[in-house]
């Protein structure tokens, strides 16, 4: 019996009950979301940009290498991989390879945006938008070019900060017209504006729960009463990490030995587990076992 698709997995997923999907800045991370239950992991563009490049999230990675951590996280877990595409790195022929590359790369489901390249973090000023027109292109270009129709395309609106929530609304209505499967409506205001984007947008919808930004940070609960199909954390994992480094190097540093960080510490054994090292290690035994065998 042939497995689902990673697209397939992720639409059953959240058909009936709003999912969460912590964003995983490497593929550790998102065997520690998969460990602890979570139904997919999310690839931000902002976490590849800060965690692997320590470069701000202005569009500076290439294709090659967003689709090359896709591959490292996706082999490692079962769960689904949401993958940030940005602005799918060009016009629509730029699109269709990022479709492709990403959808071969093991992606349930990619995101696109409405910015101007080079574009911005979505809850920063000085966005820019593309005209709704060259979006819908760029979405009929991505439907044509995947080859499982079950790959989740996620088109990201940024006009709520740029223009008005009006605006952001009719261009996720044409959005999905186009080929759009799910919708993203970034930097909403308040409870009230994503109450109105989920009852005028019939469509399943994506809510960003990042922190420091434009949204407020609503409950699970909430999010589910309101509609939406996913609550996402872009960055919260890679934000908790980096205050936990600079508390621990600020230990080392001030006490000259890191025992006071020990009770802190994910064990040998618990990190071994986390990467199926006894695996490994079986199989390597056996190998050698298989070759000493007497026939």
């Amino acid at each position: 019996m042939a497995h689902a698709s990673p697209g397939r997995k992720l639409r059953e997923a959240a058909q009936n009950v709003t999912i969460q999907i912590p964003g995983a800045f490497n593929a550790l991370v998102a065997r520690m979301a998969e460990s602890a239950g979570f139904d997919a992991v999310y690839l931000s563009g902002a976490a590849l940009s800060a965690g692997v490049l320590a470069m701000p999230d202005v569009g500076l990675f290439s294709l090659t290498e967003l689709a090359q951590q896709t591959v490292y996280i996706t082999r490692r877990v079962e769960i689904p991989v949401v993958v940030d595409a940005d602005t799918g790195f060009g016009a629509t022929p730029q699109v269709e390879r990022t479709i492709v590359e990403l959808e071969r790369a093991g992606a349930a489901a990619i995101q696109l945006e409405d910015q101007l390249f080079p574009k911005r973090c979505g809850h920063l000023s000085g966005k820019q938008l593309i005209d709704a027109a060259e979006m819908c292109a760029k979405l009929r270009a991505a439907a044509a070019a995947r080859a499982d129709k079950d790959l989740i395309l996620l088109a990201r609106t940024d006009a709520r900060g740029v223009t008005s929530l009006d605006d952001a609304i009719d261009r996720a209505k044409r959005y999905l017209d186009a080929g759009a499967d799910w919708i993203f409506p970034e930097a909403l205001a308040d409870r009230g504006e994503f109450e109105r984007f989920a009852r005028e947008v019939e469509a399943p919808l994506v809510a960003n729960m990042t922190e420091f930004g434009k949204s407020p940070l609503l409950t699970l609960d909430e999010l589910g009463d309101l509609g939406y199909a996913a609550a996402l954390y872009p960055v919260t994992l890679l934000r908790v990490a980096m205050k936990a480094v600079e508390a621990a190097l600020a230990v080392v540093a001030n006490d000259g030995t890191q025992v006071e960080l020990i009770d802190l510490m994910q064990t040998r054994q618990e990190l071994y587990d986390l990467i199926g090292y006894h695996d490994y290690e079986e199989r390597d035994r056996a190998f050698f076992e298989q070759g000493n065998a007497k026939p």
